[in-house]
């Protein structure tokens, strides 16, 4: 469904005209974006070479540009050493000042929330498909390829196909225990891992207007798994109050129109709804949490962490019930925030001790255990309770290896009973 003409537009194709310089735009359009915000990390490492292939030498707006090194921090590979080192040379030689390496480091799209680079209005763009998380500030924000991100770096722009935008309205009151993160699985098994694909999705509703900055962070970041280009909540108050003081650059606030023709409407009602759980090995497999209690599923290994659950809210949630408590005879509990500001807040308020004195293991800030790539894998028929965003085969470790995807309060209770539990039950 396109808009007809004097339809009105959705929030992306608001983000999308404005960014093109157009004064209306319709799905399936091919439009040439002004980008705001290019976002790289160790991917970002393949970019270097198509960039110098172009015969590109200087970056369009070095003060436009963020690298941050996340994945393996410190190297913990001699190949994951020598993309750290491609980028470092690359940022000296283009002079790029905004720089994250080790030791003010952070999972990327970390680093881009709560240091202000991405704000309302804004076309940003990353190596990682978990850009979509920045959408939550009302921007259109979305994963390239190192090649498409070469050409960004060169030129500042991007051509884009205007995705058509699936409206979700939620409405309700989340129960005791029931957050965010059970809010996106929810969504996920309704529309399943390729029923967004290219498209955009605009969350809004009274229960999306009550959710703080980091929930809104958490469900846009899985908006990803729905196969979506983004996900986006309309800017308000509790945006610019997260970003006062802190954005990097001018705001363009935008918001949908009250005519814009959406692809789908999707209405979704939280009252009495449970915890949630997505089941091995697909975050679409989705049920409700106490009905696979019932069936003892015992853990190896619980991962709080991910750009997905390792805010500092989210940690202090896990840190309340894990308090008194001891990790289960048999677990390894790896906890690992999202930034080093984060970091340094659970070691100010106590919370690095609350785990540590319980038996877990308070990790620097990275993205851990979450790709299997750097810490925490998984051998062969082991379980997971996690707090990140994919179950996928292989993603931790050994393919068969079995990840349960959980709110951070449901990682938690996973550690303390050493299968999977319903936090409620330690609240």
């Amino acid at each position: 469904m396109s808009p007809q003409n004097g339809h009105g537009m959705t929030l992306a194709e608001k983000v999308l005209a404005r960014t093109s310089g157009a004064e209306r735009v319709v799905p399936g359009e091919i439009v040439e974006g002004a980008v705001d915000l290019a976002m790289m990390h160790e991917q970002g490492a393949q970019t270097v070479a198509p960039f110098h292939q172009m015969g590109a030498t200087e970056v369009w707006d070095p003060d436009r540009v963020v690298i941050a090194i996340d994945h393996w921090v410190p190297a913990s590979t001699e190949g994951a050493a020598v993309l750290h080192r491609i980028l470092r040379k690359f940022a000296a030689e283009t002079h790029l000042p905004h720089f994250y390496d080790v030791g003010q480091h952070g999972i990327c799209h970390q680093i881009l929330a709560e240091n202000g680079w991405v704000v309302p209005g804004d076309l940003a763009v990353g190596t990682d498909s978990h850009t979509n998380m920045l959408g939550a500030m009302g921007a259109v924000a979305a994963g390239i390829g190192p090649t498409e991100m070469a050409a960004v770096l060169a030129l500042g722009r991007l051509w884009l196909k205007v995705p058509s935008t699936i409206q979700i309205r939620v409405r309700g009151t989340l129960g005791r225990g029931v957050t965010a993160k059970d809010l996106v699985l929810r969504i996920l098994g309704e529309i399943k891992t390729t029923g967004a694909t290219y498209k955009a999705i605009e969350y809004t509703g009274p229960t999306i207007a009550a959710l703080s900055m980091p929930e809104r962070f958490t469900i846009c970041n899985m908006t990803t798994e729905m196969g979506a280009k983004c996900g986006m909540v309309a800017p308000d108050a509790k945006t610019y109050a997260y970003l006062d003081g802190i954005s990097k650059h001018a705001m363009h606030p935008l918001q949908p129109d009250a005519d814009a023709v959406y692809d789908r409407v999707i209405d979704v009602d939280v009252d009495g709804m449970p915890p949630m759980v997505a089941c091995p090995y697909s975050p679409d497999n989705v049920r409700a949490l106490p009905d696979v209690v019932r069936e003892h599923v015992k853990v190896d290994q619980v991962f709080l962490g991910s750009c997905t659950n390792a805010r500092i809210e989210d940690l202090r949630e896990g840190a309340a019930l894990m308090k008194g408590q001891k990790v289960a005879s048999g677990v390894r509990f790896i906890v690992s925030p999202a930034s080093t500001k984060i970091y340094e807040q659970c070691l100010k308020e106590g919370i690095i001790e609350t785990f540590t004195e319980a038996g877990a293991v308070f990790t620097n800030s990275s993205c851990s255990a979450c790709f299997g790539g750097n810490m925490g894998i998984l051998a062969p028929d082991e379980v997971c309770a996690s707090s990140s965003n994919r179950n996928f085969p292989g993603r931790m470790g050994a393919k068969e290896a079995r990840i349960y995807l959980l709110s951070p309060a449901a990682t938690v209770a996973a550690a303390i009973r050493g299968e999977l539990a319903d936090p409620r039950d330690f609240m």
